[in-house]
Protein backbone atom coordinates (compact mmCIF):
# COMPACT_ATOMS: atom_id res chain seq x y z
CA UNK A 1 0.00 0.00 0.00
CA UNK A 2 0.97 3.53 -0.60
CA UNK A 3 0.56 5.54 2.60
CA UNK A 4 2.24 8.53 1.02
CA UNK A 5 0.18 11.53 2.26
CA UNK A 6 0.56 14.62 0.09
CA UNK A 7 -0.93 18.04 0.88
CA UNK A 8 -4.15 18.86 -1.00
CA UNK A 9 -2.64 21.79 -2.85
CA UNK A 10 -0.15 19.41 -4.50
CA UNK A 11 -2.87 17.22 -6.03
CA UNK A 12 -3.79 18.45 -9.59
CA UNK A 13 -7.40 17.26 -9.35
CA UNK A 14 -7.97 19.44 -6.28
CA UNK A 15 -6.99 22.49 -8.34
CA UNK A 16 -9.89 21.64 -10.66
CA UNK A 17 -12.29 20.92 -7.80
CA UNK A 18 -11.58 24.27 -6.14
CA UNK A 19 -10.48 26.37 -9.13
CA UNK A 20 -13.41 25.90 -11.51
CA UNK A 21 -16.15 26.94 -9.04
CA UNK A 22 -13.98 29.83 -7.82
CA UNK A 23 -13.37 31.03 -11.40
CA UNK A 24 -17.10 30.88 -12.19
CA UNK A 25 -17.91 32.95 -9.10
CA UNK A 26 -15.34 35.60 -10.07
CA UNK A 27 -16.65 35.69 -13.67
CA UNK A 28 -20.26 35.96 -12.46
CA UNK A 29 -19.49 38.86 -10.15
CA UNK A 30 -17.56 40.59 -12.97
CA UNK A 31 -20.50 40.20 -15.37
CA UNK A 32 -22.89 41.50 -12.72
CA UNK A 33 -20.74 44.61 -12.22
CA UNK A 34 -20.56 45.26 -15.98
CA UNK A 35 -24.33 44.81 -16.37
CA UNK A 36 -25.22 47.24 -13.58
CA UNK A 37 -22.78 49.96 -14.68
CA UNK A 38 -24.04 50.21 -18.27
CA UNK A 39 -27.48 51.50 -17.26
CA UNK A 40 -30.81 50.78 -18.88
CA UNK A 41 -30.94 53.64 -21.37
CA UNK A 42 -31.38 52.91 -25.03
CA UNK A 43 -29.23 54.65 -27.62
CA UNK A 44 -32.36 55.87 -29.44
CA UNK A 45 -33.70 59.27 -28.35
CA UNK A 46 -37.16 58.71 -29.84
CA UNK A 47 -40.04 58.39 -27.42
CA UNK A 48 -40.86 54.68 -27.48
CA UNK A 49 -44.04 53.00 -26.26
CA UNK A 50 -43.90 49.41 -25.16
CA UNK A 51 -47.12 47.49 -25.80
CA UNK A 52 -46.94 43.84 -24.80
CA UNK A 53 -43.53 42.90 -26.14
CA UNK A 54 -43.62 45.29 -29.10
CA UNK A 55 -41.87 48.65 -29.12
CA UNK A 56 -43.52 51.35 -31.18
CA UNK A 57 -42.51 54.93 -31.94
CA UNK A 58 -43.97 57.84 -33.89
CA UNK A 59 -42.71 57.66 -37.48
CA UNK A 60 -44.88 60.57 -38.62
CA UNK A 61 -41.96 63.03 -39.08
CA UNK A 62 -40.07 60.47 -41.17
CA UNK A 63 -43.14 59.78 -43.32
CA UNK A 64 -43.68 63.52 -43.85
CA UNK A 65 -40.03 63.99 -44.95
CA UNK A 66 -40.39 61.08 -47.37
CA UNK A 67 -43.64 62.52 -48.72
CA UNK A 68 -41.95 65.91 -49.29
CA UNK A 69 -38.94 64.20 -50.92
CA UNK A 70 -36.46 65.87 -48.58
CA UNK A 71 -32.76 65.11 -48.24
CA UNK A 72 -29.80 67.25 -47.19
CA UNK A 73 -26.05 67.29 -46.74
CA UNK A 74 -24.54 68.22 -43.38
CA UNK A 75 -21.03 69.60 -43.59
CA UNK A 76 -18.73 70.36 -40.65
CA UNK A 77 -15.31 71.92 -40.30
CA UNK A 78 -13.29 73.49 -37.49
CA UNK A 79 -15.42 76.63 -37.26
CA UNK A 80 -18.96 75.84 -38.39
CA UNK A 81 -21.73 73.38 -39.19
CA UNK A 82 -23.75 73.76 -42.38
CA UNK A 83 -26.86 72.00 -43.68
CA UNK A 84 -27.33 72.19 -47.46
CA UNK A 85 -30.63 71.09 -49.05
CA UNK A 86 -30.19 68.36 -51.66
CA UNK A 87 -33.72 67.42 -52.76
CA UNK A 88 -37.24 68.61 -51.98
CA UNK A 89 -38.72 71.98 -51.09
CA UNK A 90 -37.45 73.15 -47.71
CA UNK A 91 -39.05 76.08 -45.85
CA UNK A 92 -36.01 78.38 -46.18
CA UNK A 93 -37.04 81.18 -43.82
CA UNK A 94 -37.12 79.21 -40.54
CA UNK A 95 -34.30 77.99 -38.33
CA UNK A 96 -33.58 74.27 -38.23
CA UNK A 97 -32.60 72.15 -35.25
CA UNK A 98 -29.60 69.86 -35.69
CA UNK A 99 -29.22 67.09 -33.12
CA UNK A 100 -25.79 65.44 -32.96
CA UNK A 101 -25.96 62.32 -30.81
CA UNK A 102 -22.89 60.55 -29.52
CA UNK A 103 -23.32 56.81 -30.27
CA UNK A 104 -22.72 55.70 -26.67
CA UNK A 105 -22.54 58.70 -24.30
CA UNK A 106 -25.68 60.82 -24.14
CA UNK A 107 -23.94 63.50 -22.05
CA UNK A 108 -21.90 64.40 -25.18
CA UNK A 109 -25.01 65.02 -27.33
CA UNK A 110 -25.31 68.45 -28.95
CA UNK A 111 -28.37 70.38 -30.12
CA UNK A 112 -27.69 73.28 -32.49
CA UNK A 113 -29.97 75.95 -33.95
CA UNK A 114 -29.04 76.52 -37.60
CA UNK A 115 -29.86 79.95 -39.02
CA UNK A 116 -30.86 80.36 -42.70
CA UNK A 117 -28.21 81.48 -45.20
CA UNK A 118 -28.15 81.80 -49.00
CA UNK A 119 -27.06 78.18 -49.48
CA UNK A 120 -28.81 76.49 -46.56
CA UNK A 121 -28.49 76.81 -42.78
CA UNK A 122 -25.42 77.43 -40.64
CA UNK A 123 -24.13 77.56 -37.08
CA UNK A 124 -20.68 78.70 -35.97
CA UNK A 125 -20.29 75.99 -33.33
CA UNK A 126 -17.11 73.88 -33.58
CA UNK A 127 -17.73 70.11 -33.60
CA UNK A 128 -15.39 67.35 -32.41
CA UNK A 129 -14.75 64.94 -35.31
CA UNK A 130 -12.91 62.42 -33.13
CA UNK A 131 -15.86 59.99 -33.05
CA UNK A 132 -19.02 59.11 -34.99
CA UNK A 133 -22.19 61.21 -34.70
CA UNK A 134 -25.79 60.18 -35.24
CA UNK A 135 -27.32 63.24 -36.93
CA UNK A 136 -30.96 64.43 -37.02
CA UNK A 137 -32.15 67.54 -38.82
CA UNK A 138 -35.67 68.88 -38.21
CA UNK A 139 -37.59 72.15 -38.00
CA UNK A 140 -38.38 73.55 -34.55
CA UNK A 141 -41.95 72.19 -34.68
CA UNK A 142 -40.74 68.67 -35.59
CA UNK A 143 -43.10 68.16 -38.54
CA UNK A 144 -40.42 66.31 -40.54
CA UNK A 145 -37.09 64.70 -39.72
CA UNK A 146 -33.97 63.68 -41.65
CA UNK A 147 -31.42 61.27 -40.21
CA UNK A 148 -27.94 60.05 -40.99
CA UNK A 149 -24.58 59.11 -39.56
CA UNK A 150 -21.40 61.17 -39.66
CA UNK A 151 -18.42 58.79 -39.34
CA UNK A 152 -15.30 59.67 -37.40
CA UNK A 153 -13.11 62.32 -39.09
CA UNK A 154 -15.45 62.64 -42.05
CA UNK A 155 -16.64 66.17 -42.78
CA UNK A 156 -19.96 65.58 -44.57
CA UNK A 157 -22.91 63.22 -44.38
CA UNK A 158 -26.12 62.74 -46.35
CA UNK A 159 -29.34 62.97 -44.36
CA UNK A 160 -32.55 61.31 -45.54
CA UNK A 161 -35.84 60.09 -44.07
CA UNK A 162 -35.43 56.83 -42.18
CA UNK A 163 -38.43 55.42 -44.07
CA UNK A 164 -37.58 54.52 -47.65
CA UNK A 165 -40.21 54.10 -50.40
Amino acid sequence: MNDNKRPLWRIPVMWLVIGLPLASIVAGVGLLIVATRTGGDDVVNDEVRRVSQIQTTNLGPDAKARQLGLSAIVRIDETMVEAIPATGEFPREANLRLLLQHPTQSEDDLTLELAPTETGWRSTTPIDDGHDWIVQLAPADGTWRLQGRLPKQQHAARLAPSLQP
